[in-house]
């Protein structure tokens, strides 16, 4: 008999990658990695004429065909698997990332008339330019005591579809006009390859306001925003819902020739990135939180109960695992922050030193910092650069670094940077169980806790716990190739459940990070003063941060 393998496609922040995977053992076969031609867009559209404002950041929908037509044809290429023996297809996306398409599905970027409006494209997850919006919603949802708010942690995030879809009735309402739907971008690749618009249960639930008992808040509240917003849902949206772990379709002849699968093959519902990294590091039970660690971070944890949580970016029933109430929070700026240092803040020699030793910037860097002890450098930094996901659900703070001296070192800058991420995330676990969901375990996966043992030891310094690391470099990509397997069902080789699939499929490293107890009584201290500068800056006491971007507008704009 032959062996069955299902294919995981995860659309990250700058590239897309299909992984390859055998059913039964988890092992990944083989992997592709395309980088997006157009990259994040946050300056100007693909022209290289038209700038953008502020806080803007836009992708291009050919990249994530491209992505599509390149890596699946190549992981079949290396391995010499046949299509024939490919059963099933998973998607995960970064979210909220989404786009006006017209009737037939495709994007108005893709027309002539529309390519030079930056509202006619993607507008991706840290597009943080709807804030306007997302405070009036706020404003709005609060005085008519709308109770999904207290779901979403107090706060909906200018990330989310709501504003975004409200930013562009703002500032293009010809582009509202024009739209036929609003739609993630994850459910959008799924519609490309079915034919069929199979929006998430994930997506809406995390990121749409969308309930599995209430639905979406009530076209009232959509109308006391804005008269034209009366019936979104209706009119741009879906209120057509499926959940995850089902099947979305199959592939249609036109995707089969994009992606050189056979017509047929199973179609998962679409996942977002983080979210089905959990069965990939074999979660399926409550308790255990999981750190997507990247470009951003993302914070998972399951319960059998619902709780009210400040700051999470959403609980939603079944969001991540059927029978369980899925929590998110998470951070907005984590490996986006250490490029920000080493392509901004560096000498030439520590470059010429790292080409010298053969290594890369960050392991020299790391090197370095390890060799300083906890709060030698005698500095804290927040870590704002990209604002705040959890717990305050602002992105109009931003960074800042306490204690630098003209003998503060590279080393000592990055260090505090990695620190400031280890206590955001204390910060988001300290109130998560001041709310009532405990966490026994942490486990970690991504690019950066696979690549650095250095960040990993320190973040076990600053909780105080154990982190066990997924074993896959791609683990989003393992989960939706998990839950590939699951739309195929056993009959065709699969699974019928996502916790048969994980208990077969999931993979953990041996190494197991474990607090140093010297480490964590100096981190107990240096936590205490960023809790200090965390609520000071970010709690209303002093607004600097706000009153600097309203300056910056200003001169930009003049």
């Amino acid at each position: 008999m032959n062996k069955k393998y299902a294919i995981g496609v995860d659309f990250g922040t700058q590239s897309g990658r299909a992984v390859l995977v055998e059913i039964g053992t988890g092992k990944e076969i083989a992997t592709a990695i395309k980088v997006y031609p157009h990259g994040v867009m946050d300056e100007y559209l693909p022209d290289g004429v038209t700038r953008l404002e502020p806080d803007f950041a836009l992708q291009h929908p050919q990249d994530y065909l491209d992505v599509l037509s390149e890596t699946i044809p190549a992981v079949l290429e290396e391995s010499k698997v046949s299509a024939h023996d490919v059963i099933g297809v998973g998607i995960d996306f970064t979210a909220c990332t989404m786009l006006p398409i017209d009737k037939d599905g495709t994007p108005l970027c893709m027309y002539d008339e529309y390519k030079t409006n930056p509202h006619a494209y993607i507008k991706l997850w840290k597009h943080h330019a709807a804030q306007d919006e997302a405070n009036k919603l706020n404003e709005i949802a609060t005085e008519r005591g709308e109770d999904f708010l207290a779901r979403y942690g107090g706060k909906i995030s200018s990330e989310w579809l709501i504003p975004k879809i409200w930013q562009i009735l703002d500032e293009a309402p010809e582009i509202y006009e024009r739209a036929y739907k609003f739609i993630e971008a994850a459910d959008w690749i799924v519609m490309q390859l079915t034919g069929e618009e199979k929006r998430s249960s994930c997506t809406a639930g995390y990121k749409a306001l969308w309930h599995k008992q209430k639905g979406y808040p009530s076209n009232e509240f959509f109308k006391a925003l804005d008269p034209r917003l009366e019936n979104v849902v209706d009119e741009k949206l879906s209120r057509d819902i499926y959940p995850i772990g089902s099947k979305a379709g199959e592939i249609t002849e036109d995707a089969a020739r994009l992606t050189g699968l056979n017509p047929g093959t199973a179609v998962a519902v679409a996942n977002v990135d983080a979210h089905v990294t959990m069965p990939a590091v074999g979660i399926v039970d409550e308790g255990k939180m999981l750190m997507i660690i990247g470009t951003s971070t993302c914070h998972l944890l399951l319960s059998k109960e619902e709780k009210m949580v400040p700051g999470m970016c959403g609980v939603v029933e079944d969001g991540i695992m059927p029978g369980y109430f899925g929590y998110e929070a998470g951070q907005s700026c984590v490996g986006d922050h250490f490029e920000w240092f080493i392509n901004n803040c560096l000498p030439g020699d520590y470059y010429k030193e790292a080409e010298d030793k053969g290594i890369n910037i960050h392991d020299l860097l790391s090197e370095k910092a390890s060799k300083l002890a906890v709060g030698e450098s005698g500095l804290v930094a927040l870590d704002w650069w990209n604002g705040n996901r959890s717990v305050l659900v602002d992105v109009d703070l931003t960074g800042l670094i306490v204690g630098c001296t003209l003998l503060t070192k590279p080393e000592e800058i990055y260090r505090a940077l990695i620190e400031a991420t280890a206590y955001g995330t204390r910060m988001i676990i300290d109130t998560f169980e001041e709310s009532g969901v405990p966490i026994s375990e942490l486990y970690a996966a991504g690019g950066i806790a696979e690549k650095n043992p250095f960040l990993m030891q320190i973040y076990s310094d600053v909780t105080n716990r154990e982190i066990r690391i997924s074993a896959s470099a791609q683990a989003p990509a393992l989960g939706s190739a998990m839950f590939g397997a699951v739309a195929a069902g056993k009959e065709r080789g699969g699974y019928d459940s996502i916790v048969e699939a994980a208990q077969d499929m999931a993979r953990l490293k041996d190494v197991v990070y474990r607090p140093i107890s010297t480490n964590v009584e100096a981190y107990n201290r240096l936590y205490e003063e960023y809790k200090v500068l965390h609520d000071y800056f970010g709690r209303g006491a002093n607004d600097v941060m706000k009153r600097l971007k309203d300056i910056r507008r200003e001169a930009t704009n003049k």
